[in-house]
């Protein structure tokens, strides 16, 4: 159809808008051909009339229908052009948050600014080995096609990340390597990727710098080379450079930076090993202060510089040259602070001692006045001569930059060499991966020469890239067999040309760079009349004579011609190299080695232009040809070949595209600039991709895809059963122009356009059918309606008009007894008043009657007591009265008698002074003097007497005299109050007086004081009522609080039980953790294990060369030499010489979980061993000394004392035997505590009585004898001479008979002194261990009172605590304490049950030896009989017919039996004929009879082979599932044998007493089951992966992709990535496949006997991986978020759900781990648009992280028109409602997570004796006993 047909009514476009770039806008009306206008309405409601170019009268584009949008590939899109483009890039990256799109073969990534969750290692794996159109867009699918394709094709890869500056480059090339290191197997072994990654500082540092457009741009381009070997495993990796900004370090513009080395360095000035740098602020160097912007935000220099560091360390950069290289950067920088001072126009000079060049040359190591000079003149050759030139100071300054520059270049070269030394590969490299990260097409105001050969490097790439579009284009249409035609594309060869062809822009830039008096100005001129009006491509900008424009692929660019030349020399003077080389600085020599001569192109100039200053120099030894070639190269000509030998690299590799956008230029996260991503898809090619696209058939489907979408557009006639034919047919009556779409082998083609013309014709039949499917239902819906409707009416009339009836009936009731009621009330009313009004009218008459008596009453008392008041008046007025008149005479009485005695006084005085008076005063004083003198002697005397009598009568007087003193003091008290009476009374005179006076006053404020007083009263009430209501109030309060703190207390009660639910939960999965832990360790163990035997095959075989006779042992064989060899618990002494002297060759590699309880028991051997040896020593030293003091007694000779001798150390030796057995008895009854064993009456306890008996009667008679013979060596030696000097032969022959006994008496002597040494060292013994007993008890007393400190702290700490955190901290602490209780007694518990059994078999042992010894003793054999006895008499058969259950085999026959039982074994068979668990009972039959025998070598030498025969056969037959499957539920039947049988009572409760007499009697076999249980953790966990890798390549065609009900999902159009189709073609697998294989799995395991609790793990685990592959695929894959996906993953999963509840597998758990995937395909179904929706969604969505529910969000895509996209406001209400959720920000599920597994104890029923051996396993060595 015609294009102009689409252009119809309420049809979408988009036109051109100058803010939007493009604008979406709908058509009003119908577009004719010839109309100039379109009538248009925009988004916002704007009616708009749009004008068409008259001359070319173009169509706006369309715009694609909203199912299409969002799309991975933009080629899917049906109108391909920028409109649609930009817009699904739009959508996807703002709305979805989506930065990789693909674009055909391109990957277009747009920097979010902000970290996302999408490059974890579990993201990695779910993109590992995925098709690249199965999953989302993504750079690690980019990077799995290349590995794949490497892989497959055997064909190096490249992958080019382009863009402009902070489009993230580099973090995606960073990425992909990432992703080559994870699933090439080389992540944890050559850390190649690592290497690589930290060599990103160092070339961040160097080659990194602040830009205007991004602050950290990379300034040079990089392609690195990943090597692989064989086996596609990273093996090293190789970096080359590319165009170096070396201008930079000498000049940055406005508001940028030098490389961001120099300001590390600047930053770190302060450091110690920086000192001798001698830097400062970077604001003080020029070479860093030119931008203006030394700091940026957010980075710390200082941390930058320590990261720089640890990288140099990390790739082999010594510190020393890490040193060096600080050096020289630091020269640079004082360096470009060196000053000239000019001389004349054509010199210039230095300084004198200038401080920058000094620092210089100190830092450099060469001379100041050389380089000085250097600095200033320059050396011209001739053929003749050599002249000394000097400079100006332009010049010197341009000389010294362009050296700073050189000095810099090659010190980043030499950096990226020993970079690329670190990561040499060692092994040959056998293919590559490139990462090519170079620079964007690049357009500044100002652009120059670096800018230029950046975008000629963009324009090589750009041609590159559009020749591998075309060829794909064209060989999809070979392959599919269409004719096709030449597509036109862009070719931009034509300024390519330009740029590098003879007499391009290069070549006379080149030719320019040769001329002597070659300028900018001059090369410009060459330009404009070498290509101005002959290249259509090459422009003049009209106000400027300096510049020049050509137009690239992507955009016009005006190039500055200032420069250019400078740039291109890249001038630098021999003799300032010259200078460098001679350095005593050794790096920087190495900088210049391998430049033979840095020379520049006109240094060579032609004598005669400038004036020369002849100085006598030596001709140049340089030959008359100057330098070679190489080193006259300039940098555009060395550009242009690296960048040939890069596009060589390119075109031998197979090229992947990442194109980098920048969607704003101020950083903000997911913030979209229409203008600068319009500007950069058009630079990167996208866009040209797409009009390649379009030009062919962009549109491709495969035919059962395109029957499938548009079945609906056929009728039932037109299907046939070839699919290719039916499509055919239908398309040639759909579109009638044969062009727009073509038919190939497997797919149809179609033109731009058509894919929208068929989705809109679908669509109109949809909304046709839907408009019928309505208009019926509703028709229906209504005529239901309607006849409810009237049946309702009627029923609701017959129901109103019976209701209406009764009410009126009720009525008529009503108003007749309201008559009634009437009638009475008014009666009541009217004698209720009355009776009111007479009550009343009684009240007030009582009332007044009672007033006016009160008021009567009231008037008489009130005369009574006026009365009464005038009566005490009168009489105080009376008395006063009388007082005052008293006071009066009494004053005058007072007047009178004073005036008399002052009268008298007057006399008296005048007597005195007149001397008669004196005179007769001395007579009658001489008189009395005498009187006086003789009364002083008769006093004298009798006071003499009287103190004689005193003395006498003192005592007596001394009680009156007490009494006397307390009457006097009594009379004094009365004085005193007398006194105080009277001055009271006069003071009460004068009160009266006072009173008086204020009675007045007083009586006025009575009132006062009353009114006062009533108003206090009145005020009291009211506050006792206050407080009243207060009292209540707090009352309330109080009971209110005692309430809040009961519930406080309950809260705090039910919140601790909580808590410690929460506790035991936490504890609970602590213990899972912990368990999950163990065994990955376990899986990791065994992973290392089998590698190192892997290593130790591989080493034998390259190492071990057979030599002739050698012959080698058979691999199924196994020695003793194995992992698992060590002892169990064998308790008899005489088994620990036979364990002491194994030979120590017999040594094997231990496993940890063994290592560490070997260790343990290797600690309690050599402790009991140093004991025995302790013992030994103190024997042997024992025997010394009786043989020395022996050999010190005279010989006794004869026969009979050697006789006597031999029988007396016989019984010492039993004597000593005797008492050994006996003190271990003793201990062991001590030490035990189990009252079953020292129970009276248990036999052990009878045996162990009666030997002890017997023993204590013997030493009883022993020590009698020793007694008897003490007494007889007493007598002895009294009548024995003390020395032995008589020769006389009868003499000595009656010593001899007297002392017949000698010998047994100097047997008790020696005896004796035993006894005595036994004795002894009992005692220190029991001194030492009561000194031992004090210290412990020491001990526990410290312990206790450090534990009673610390409760005290503890306790002063709590008291300190509010209550409700002084309760949480008590708790916590009993808690605590009651822990370690716990602990220690479980520790204590488990020693004494250890103990318990240990004694128990010492006693079983003890029994039977005993046994043996009364069968020994009963039964008369003589000792011939014994000789020739061939077997012990322990060992006869008929005492051994009891015990049955056995197998018997012989020890040489241990190999034959595991291979026959293990190795060669075929689970098929066994399972099927034999009962299941068969090997098992065999294996523990042989150890049951291996235990009878009590042959620890046996027991040991079998359970380790066959242990080491599981791990053989699993190693060989690993992916055999049933192999996996039969040894697992062997090994814990075996498990379950061991522990059965083990003799404890925790298993033994469900034995019959046959099976109790089964048990293990002599060995502990703990250890080893603890190594069967890993074993079987082992084989647990290469079951899952089994499972996993049989189940995985099912799961995603059969639980997402297959339609399991037909019809529901619709295919969307694909793009240029082949899309997996959701159609189900032979070989694809369905969610029948996977239900039958876990049909296979689950009767294999039930065929095998597998315990019910473990098989419910395995399907658990089995649903986990099927829900976790499942969502995982989901969350990344676009495709498959829709309504209709939902119900098909709902329905999978109750198909399974189905499977487990007709398993009866519903109690597994299983269910549960499928929760996840249930609630994203519920989510993809429920509504997405209201707050309810979204609360309801939140609350739905538990098993589900807020990752993976706004992942599921943003993915979900509708696949019909019908359906609705949700809306991003939605998904941010999701998010805040979720957002105080705490889960985890991962977005995958960890799909190779094990759940911990474990083996519950299942005894078993079956009776071992019943067990028959089948021949058919090939056991007839074997008997049964």
């Amino acid at each position: 159809m015609a294009a102009s047909e689409l252009y119809t009514k309420y049809a979408r476009v988009w036109i051109p808008d100058p803010e939007e770039v493009w604008k979406s806008a709908e058509l009003l009306k119908d577009y004719k051909p010839g109309d100039k206008v379109l009538q248009l309405r925009l988004e916002e409601g704007k009616d708009l009339e749009y004008s068409l170019d008259p001359k070319t009268k173009e169509l706006p584009p369309l715009r694609n229908p909203d199912i299409l949008v969002g799309e991975n590939d933009l080629t899917a899109l049906s109108y391909l052009h920028e409109p649609a483009v930009l817009h699904n890039l739009k959508v996807r990256f703002i709305d979805s948050k989506l930065i990789y799109t693909y674009c055909g073969i391109v990957l277009v990534a747009i920097n979010p600014y902000e970290q996302l969750p999408i490059y974890g290692e579990d993201i990695i794996n779910a993109y590992s080995g995925q098709n690249m159109g199965d999953m989302d867009p993504h750079i690690f699918a980019v990077a799995e096609e290349a590995y794949k394709q490497m892989a497959r094709d055997e064909r190096n890869q490249s992958i080019i990340v382009s863009g402009e500056s902070g489009a993230g480059k580099t973090v995606s090339a960073k990425y992909a390597m990432r992703y080559f290191a994870t699933v090439s197997g080389s992540a944890s072994e050559a850390n190649v990727e690592e290497k690589v990654l930290a060599s990103n500082p160092i070339m961040e540092s160097i080659g990194n710098a602040k830009t205007t457009r991004n602050d950290n741009s990379s300034r040079f381009g990089k392609y690195i080379e990943i090597g692989f070997d064989k086996r596609y495993r990273i093996i090293g990796a190789n970096m080359r450079t590319y165009l170096l900004e070396k201008s930079r370090v000498v000049f940055q513009a406005e508001e940028e930076r030098n490389y961001h080395i120099f300001y590390q360095l600047c930053a770190s000035a302060a450091l110690p090993e920086f000192k001798t740098l001698r830097l400062g602020n970077a604001n003080y160097f020029h070479y860093t202060k030119q931008g203006g912007s030394p700091v940026i935000d957010g980075v710390d220099d200082a941390k930058e510089m320590v990261n720089t560091r640890q990288a140099c360390t990390l790739l082999g950069i010594s510190d020393s040259y890490q040193m060096g290289i600080f050096r020289i950067l630091a020269g640079i920088l004082h360096l470009g602070n060196v000053e000239f001072a000019s001389r004349d126009s054509d010199s210039c000079t230095v300084p004198p001692k200038h401080e920058p060049l000094t620092i210089f040359c100190d830092l450099m190591g060469v001379e100041y006045e050389e380089m000085a000079h250097w600095l200033c003149h320059r050396k011209l050759a001739t053929a003749t001569e050599t002249y000394i030139k000097p400079i100006s100071k332009l010049h010197a300054i341009n000389a010294r930059d362009a050296l700073a520059k050189h000095i810099y270049a090659n010190l980043f070269n030499w950096i990226v060499d020993h970079v690329n030394k670190a990561l040499h590969a060692t092994v040959k490299q056998h293919s590559f991966i490139g990462v090519l990260d170079i620079y964007g097409f690049e357009t500044f105001e100002i652009n120059s020469f670096e800018q230029f050969c950046i975008n000629y490097a963009n324009e090589k790439l750009q041609q590159q890239f559009n020749m591998h579009v075309f060829k794909l284009e064209q060989e999809e249409y070979m392959k599919e067999q269409i004719p096709w035609t030449l597509i036109d594309f862009y070719d931009n060869q034509p300024c390519i040309n330009l740029i590098e062809a003879k007499m391009g822009v290069l070549d006379l830039l080149d030719e320019e760079c040769k001329m002597p008096k070659g300028s900018d100005d001059s090369w410009a001129q060459k330009l404009y009349n070498t290509h101005l009006n002959k290249c259509a491509l090459f422009e003049k900008p009209r106000m400027s004579n300096k510049a020049f424009i050509i137009k690239h692929f992507a955009d016009k660019v005006e190039y500055q011609c200032e420069g250019f030349l400078e740039k291109n020399k890249d001038t630098v003077y021999e003799e300032q190299i010259r200078v460098l080389k001679s350095s005593k600085f050794k790096l920087l020599p190495e900088l210049f080695q391998d430049e033979e001569k840095v020379l520049s192109p006109t240094s060579a100039a032609p004598s005669g232009r400038v004036p020369l200053t002849r100085m006598p120099v030596k001709p140049a030894k340089a030959r008359p040809g100057q330098a070679s070639k190489e080193h006259k190269k300039t940098v555009g000509h060395q550009f242009r070949n690296s960048l040939h030998l890069l596009m060589e690299t390119l075109n031998a590799t197979t090229p992947h595209y990442v194109r980098c956008i920048k969607p704003n230029d101020f950083k903000f996260p997911f913030t979209f600039d229409e203008k600068r991503a319009v500007q950069q898809l058009r630079a990167c090619g996208v866009l040209e991709t797409i009009r390649i696209s379009a030009a062919g058939f962009p549109s491709r489907w495969t035919y059962q895809e395109f029957f499938s979408r548009y079945r609906v557009l056929m009728k039932q006639r037109d299907v046939l059963g070839d699919r290719k034919q039916t499509c055919k047919n239908v398309l040639e009556k759909l579109i009638q122009d044969k062009d727009k779409y073509q038919f190939g082998k497997t797919k149809i083609f179609f033109r731009a356009g058509q894919v929208a013309y068929l989705e809109k014709i679908r669509a109109d039949k949809l909304r046709a059918a839907c408009i019928r499917i309505q208009k019926t239902i509703r028709g229906w819906l209504m005529r239901k309606k309607y006849m409810r409707m009237r049946k309702a009416a009627i029923t609701i009339q017959r129901h109103v008009r019976g209701y209406q009836a009764r009410c009126y009936a009720k009525f008529l009731r009503r108003t007749r007894a309201a008559i009634t009621i009437q009638k009475f009330q008014r009666m009541y009313v009217v004698r209720k008043r009355y009776q009111c009004m007479r009550e009343a009218t009684i009240a007030l008459q009582a009332l007044l009657r009672g007033y006016m008596v009160r008021n009567k009453y009231q008037m008489m008392l009130r005369e009574h007591k006026s009365v009464v008041i005038q009566k005490h008046v009168r009489g105080w007025l009376a008395r006063r009265r009388y007082g005052r008149t008293l006071r009066a005479i009494v004053y005058l009485q007072c007047c009178y008698r004073r005036m008399m005695a002052k009268r008298e006084l007057k006399k008296l005085k005048i007597e005195a002074r007149s001397v008669e008076r004196y005179k007769k005063l001395h007579i009658g004083l001489e008189n009395k003097i005498m009187q006086l003198q003789r009364k002083i002697d008769e006093q004298n005397k009798e006071y003499k007497s009287l103190l004689e009598k005193m003395t006498t009568l003192e005592v007596t007087y001394t009680t009156e005299t007490e009494k006397l003193r307390g009457d006097v003091e009594r009379l004094r008290l009365s004085e005193e109050e007398a006194r105080s009476a009277t001055s009271r009374a006069l003071s009460l005179q004068e009160e009266i007086a006072k009173l008086r006076t204020e009675l007045h006053h007083t009586q006025a404020e009575k009132k006062s004081i009353e009114e006062r007083a009533d108003k206090y009263k009145h005020e009291t009430e009211q506050l006792v009522s206050e407080l009243k209501e207060q009292n209540s109030l707090l009352k309330t309060e109080k009971e209110e609080l005692n309430r809040r703190i009961h519930d406080q207390a309950r809260e705090i009660t039910e919140s601790m039980e909580k808590k410690l639910v929460e506790e035991t939960k936490q504890l609970e999965l602590d213990l899972n953790d912990e368990r999950l832990r163990y065994q990955n360790l376990l899986n990791e163990f065994s992973r290392l294990e089998e590698r190192y035997d892997d290593l130790k095959d591989e080493m034998n075989l390259m190492v071990s060369i057979p030599k002739p006779g050698h012959k080698r042992t058979d691999s199924t064989h196994s020695s003793n030499e194995s992992e698992y060899t060590f002892s169990s618990e064998i308790t008899e002494a005489e088994d620990l010489p036979l364990r002491m002297e194994e030979p120590s060759e017999k040594k094997a590699a231990l496993d940890m979980s063994l290592f560490l309880k070997l260790q343990k028991r290797v600690s309690e051997l050599e402790q009991e061993k140093q004991s025995l040896q302790d013992e030994l020593d103190r024997k042997e030293e024992q025997a010394l000394r009786a043989k020395a003091k022996e050999e010190e007694r005279p010989p006794i000779r004869g026969a009979e004392l050697e006789y006597e001798s031999l029988k007396r150390q016989e019984l010492e030796s039993e004597n000593k035997k005797l008492k050994n057995e006996l003190n271990e008895l003793q201990k062991a009854l001590t030490e035990t505590r189990a009252p079953e064993v020292t129970a009276p009456g248990a036999p052990a306890y009878r045996v162990l009585l009666d030997q002890l008996t017997s023993v204590s009667e013997e030493l009883e008679v022993r020590k009698e004898e020793v007694l008897i013979l003490r007494s007889q060596l007493v007598s002895q030696k009294e009548a024995i001479q003390p020395k032995h000097t008589m020769t006389d032969a009868t003499i000595l022959l009656e010593d001899v008979q007297k002392m017949k006994d000698k010998g047994e008496i100097a047997q008790a002597y020696i005896g004796l002194k035993e006894t005595n040494r036994l004795l002894e060292s009992q005692l220190q013994s029991q001194r030492k261990s009561h000194e031992n007993e004090l210290e412990s008890l020491r001990g526990e007393i410290q312990s206790l009172k450090e534990e009673n400190n610390r409760q005290q702290q503890l306790l002063a700490q709590n008291l300190q605590l509010p209550p409700e955190a002084r309760i949480e901290a008590s708790l916590q602490h009993e808690i605590t304490r009651l822990t370690n209780e716990n602990l220690d007694l479980m520790e204590q518990l488990e020693k004494q049950d250890k103990t318990v059994r240990k004694l128990k078999k010492q006693l079983k042992v003890f029994a039977k030896k005993i046994g043996e010894l009364e069968v020994g003793q009963m039964e008369n054999i003589s000792p011939g009989q014994i000789i020739d006895e061939p077997i012990r008499p322990v060992n006869i058969p008929r005492k051994e017919k009891d015990f049955q259950g056995m197998l018997e085999y012989k020890k040489e026959d241990e190999q034959k039996l595991v291979k026959n039982l293990i190795l060669e074994l075929k689970p098929r068979g066994v399972a099927v004929n034999l009962i299941p668990g068969l090997p098992a009972y065999i294996l523990f039959m042989c150890v049951r009879h291996a235990d009878y025998l009590n042959d620890d070598q046996k027991v040991r030498s079998l359970l380790t082979s066959t242990i080491n025969g599981i791990k053989k056969v699993l190693k060989k037959r690993g992916d055999d599932f049933e192999t996996v499957s039969f040894w697992l539920s062997n090994t814990c039947r075996f498990l379950h044998c061991l522990k059965q049988y083990s003799g404890e009572e925790g298993f033994m409760k469900h034995n019959t007493p046959r099976q109790n007499e089964h048990c293990l009697t002599n060995f502990d076999l703990a250890e080893y089951r603890q190594v069967l249980s890993d074993l079987a953790i082992q084989i647990y966990q290469q079951l899952v992966r089994v499972l996993e890798n049989i189940l995985q390549p099912m799961i995603v065609s059969g639980m997402l992709e297959h339609e399991t009900i037909q019809g529901v999902s619709g295919v969307k159009p694909t793009g240029l990535r082949k899309r997996t189709s959701s159609i189900a073609d032979e070989g694809t697998y369905t969610l029948d496949s996977i239900i039958r294989q876990l049909n296979s799995f689950h009767s294999v395991m039930c065929q095998h006997g597998m315990d019910p609790e473990l098989i419910k793990q395995v399907v658990k685990q089995m649903f986990y991986i099927i829900g976790a592959v499942t969502l995982n695929n989901l969350l990344l894959r676009k495709d498959m978020c829709s309504w209709s996906k939902g119900m098909q993953i709902r329905y999978n999963v109750s198909q399974l759900e189905e499977w487990l509840r007709d398993k009866n597998l519903m109690n597994s758990g299983a269910k549960e781990t499928l929760e996840p995937l249930i609630q994203a395909a519920q989510l993809l179904q429920v509504k997405k648009k209201t707050d309810e929706d979204a609360e309801a969604i939140c609350s739905m969505c538990n098993a589900l992280t807020t990752a993976q529910i706004v992942k599921v969000l943003n993915l979900y895509t509708p696949v019909n028109e019908f359906e609705e996209r949700v809306l991003v406001s939605f998904i941010r209400t999701i998010q805040v409602r979720l957002r105080d959720r705490k889960d985890s920000p991962q977005l995958l599920m960890d799909a190779k997570h094990i759940f911990p597994v474990t083996f519950p104890f299942n005894p078993s029923s079956l009776a071992l004796e019943t067990i028959q051996i089948p021949a058919s396993l090939g056991l007839g060595f074997i008997s049964r006993v």
